[in-house]
């Protein structure tokens, strides 16, 4: 199904449904196949933030050290086996491809997406339990 497109829903009880585009709905433990409800590695997380725009492997690296701010550099090894892991998902796919570019681009799909929407939810979540445990419930970064 490469050109299904997938929908995040959220419902009342807070429950994440991903319907695609042929109408199969994706839930509970069957979800599990297509959506990893546990947190992502680092590693997988940066990628998929840094193909949200085109990118080949180079790009990923200087995005990644450019917004970690050198904390995280990632070495050829590790970094083409996460894109190749994550195409395997389908959380990633790559980009046509031109003929005289000899760089592979890859851009994120909307498996990709819930993905970073599910991981985004989970570290708000944390974030917030660690502000009210440690602050004292300030939320604002001003009351930190």
């Amino acid at each position: 199904m490469e050109n299904d497109f997938y929908y995040l829903t959220r419902t009342t009880r807070g429950d994440i449904i991903i319907t695609s585009t042929t109408h199969d709905v994706i839930r509970g433990r069957k979800m599990k196949k297509e959506i990893k409800e546990g947190p992502l590695t680092e590693t997988a997380f940066l990628i998929l933030l840094a193909m949200y725009k085109p990118n080949h492997g180079y790009g990923v690296m200087q995005f990644v050290e450019e917004k970690t701010k050198g904390r995280v550099v990632f070495g050829p090894g590790t970094l083409y086996g996460a894109i190749n892991n994550l195409a395997k998902k389908k959380w990633i796919e790559p980009c046509p491809v031109d003929p005289e570019e000899r760089k592979k681009d890859y851009i994120i799909t909307e498996l990709g997406r819930a993905q970073v929407e599910l991981e985004m939810n989970r570290l708000e979540e944390i974030y917030n339990i660690a502000i009210e445990t440690v602050k004292g419930g300030a939320k604002d970064e001003k009351d930190i």
